[in-house]
């Protein structure tokens, strides 16, 4: 007999939810350390390191002399990148502590230093600019994994219009290369405890689907496609978290819900934080192909505004942090089940 999910029962109460950061801008992605400092994404192209007393700092992206970047003609023109349109989503713990970026803005997969020295890993693949990268997770094997939303531009045209071009890419043995391909606007990605299964964030799916490592002759291979939980998750997924009993949390973006599908796949709606009616406008715009801009600004939020993703930390990995697109805090709570480490965890 399987032992009893630990989310039985269980939904966020918003009396003892409490907030961390200040002034925050756009905290999409949020990394927990042991030690319990944060690292939230800011659209101010940097990070905001914050401590576990609360005191913060932002820490801004500059190019770094010392590193050559075979695309770039000049010093100057790296520079430049990291100083206009630089806008951090996705953020990872490289093996050494250094941030792993994935760069809505610059189109780069990038790395910076603690203290905001950055380098460009990656903005073409196959000899193609990469598109709109969006995540970035590291595996155990020391393997980095993207995520690409779309190569449409501009990106607002295939939120809006359901486009299936997203795609995942993996860096292995220094080279970056497509595993897995035509999904709508991938998002974030998670690996099961095990890292048998990738679970791949859809957004306008709107669904979660999963699929299966395997080692093949030229490196690690995703094959056995199929969705896992609800078809149509009732909003966007945006962010996804697995705790350690095996339940996949996630946040449904502009509906401003958390979630989380069992083991099984069975939806629990854990926070519902939205709007009924601008949601339902939007749910049914979507499906329709008529949304606009307006529609999804009006559907939204207070506590999170846009959630966008989920953060397990503290040093019993039991408090949860929100990221969202509009905050300028992050919310916190504790959940009945602790989160499942990552791998800068251990």
């Amino acid at each position: 007999m399987s032992p009893a999910n630990p989310l039985d029962g269980f939904t966020v109460d918003r009396a003892q939810i409490r907030t961390i950061g200040r002034e925050l801008q756009r905290p999409e992605c949020i990394l927990a350390e042991r030690g319990g400092t944060l690292w939230s994404a800011d659209a101010r192209g940097g990070v905001m390191r914050i401590a576990p007393d609360g005191t913060q700092r932002f820490i801004g992206q500059r190019a770094d002399a010392r590193f050559e970047h075979a695309a770039a003609a000049s010093s100057a023109e790296l520079e430049h990148k990291f100083t206009t349109g630089t806008l951090p989503n996705g953020l990872a713990f490289a093996a050494n502590g250094d941030l792993l970026i994935s760069n809505f803005g610059t189109d780069c997969l990038e790395v910076m230093t603690r203290q905001g020295d950055s380098r460009v890993l990656f903005d073409r693949i196959a000899g193609q600019p990469i598109g709109k990268v969006n995540f970035v997770l590291r595996d155990s094997k020391d393997r980095i994994w993207i995520t690409v939303s779309t190569r449409v531009n501009p990106w607002t045209q295939a939120a809006a219009s359901r486009v299936r071009d997203g795609y995942i890419a993996v860096v292995e043995r220094g080279v970056l290369r497509v595993v897995a391909e035509g999904f709508y606007f991938t998002n974030e990605i998670r690996l099961d405890a095990a890292e048998e299964w990738l679970y791949i964030v859809e957004t306008t799916g709107p669904h979660i689907s999963r699929m299966r490592l395997h080692e093949g002759a030229h490196g690690v291979e995703l094959k056995e496609r199929e969705v896992f939980g609800p078809e149509h998750l009732g909003g966007f997924p945006d962010g996804i978290a697995f705790d350690a009993h095996g339940n996949l949390w996630c946040t449904l973006v502009m509906v401003d819900q958390l979630i989380a599908l069992t083991p099984q796949g069975d939806k629990r709606v854990l926070l519902d934080d939205g709007d009924p009616a601008a949601s339902q406008n939007l749910l049914a715009h979507m499906a329709a192909g008529t949304v606009t801009s307006e529609h999804m600004l009006a559907a939204r939020g207070t506590l999170a505004p846009w959630m966008a993703s989920i953060t397990f930390g503290g040093a019993d990995l039991r408090t949860v942090y929100i990221g969202s697109l509009m905050g300028t805090t992050i919310p916190h709570f504790r959940s009945p089940v602790a989160g499942l480490p990552m791998v800068h965890w251990h």
